[in-house]
């Protein structure tokens, strides 16, 4: 069995999420809890339970509100290129989103995001430059605009810049990934078409647990 803890901290408010996970062959059996759960005595609240097979598919159900969410992954060759398929459908909202990512090479890949009924679609391409610098522009076309995002990684740190031309929002983040002190990622982001231009800050971390 494995657990896991995280904390997700702003400017105004910090939540927590545990999830307990076991393996049951090549299936996933997961629950994970918020602090809702306990805020206010043991409750159902933030509770949900899922079913995952890696790579293959992933249910979730929000006890609280009897709400289903299905992922289905599937991966095929274009041109002899691989090409990765995500299907998620949510009940609740009656949402439907397609993502695919195709691999042009160790550098260049090209990944799409989908949603059915909308002109909600975004069109990105990311380039990895020696393996450390990846560039990713990406096109809105249901908001007819770019975002642009450059991330460097030093090793276990990673340090990564987003700019939304549509809102005008900039924000920078440092994340790293240790095997030792588990996952950290703290981010600034600022919205540049506000006068006041007050930083919105939030800090989060993980850690597993091998039971």
């Amino acid at each position: 069995m494995k657990a896991s803890l995280k904390g997700r901290y702003t400017n105004d408010k910090s939540t927590a999420v545990v999830s307990l996970s076991a393996n049951a062959g090549d299936i996933k059996l997961r629950a994970s809890l918020t602090d809702a759960t306990f805020i206010k005595g043991p409750s159902l609240n933030g509770l949900t339970l899922a079913v995952e097979k890696p790579g293959f598919f992933i249910i979730d159900y929000d006890v609280p509100k009897k709400d289903f969410r299905f992922q289905f992954m599937n991966s095929v060759r274009v041109a002899e290129k691989p090409l990765k398929l995500t299907y998620i459908h949510g009940r609740g909202d009656n949402r439907t989103v397609l993502d695919g990512t195709l691999t042009l090479d160790s550098a260049n890949k090209v990944s799409a995001n989908y949603m059915f009924g909308t002109r909600n679609c975004k069109v990105k391409y990311s380039y990895s430059h020696g393996g450390a610098t990846t560039f990713e522009p990406c096109y809105d076309f249901g908001k007819n605009a770019w975002d642009f995002a450059i991330s460097r990684r030093v090793y276990d740190d990673v340090f990564k810049a987003t700019y939304q031309t549509w809102s005008r929002d900039l924000a920078l983040e440092w994340s790293r990934n240790s095997k030792f002190n588990g996952t950290f990622k703290i981010s600034a982001s600022v919205n540049l078409a506000e006068e006041t231009k007050i930083p919105k800050l939030i800090a989060e971390s993980s850690w597993d647990l091998e039971m």
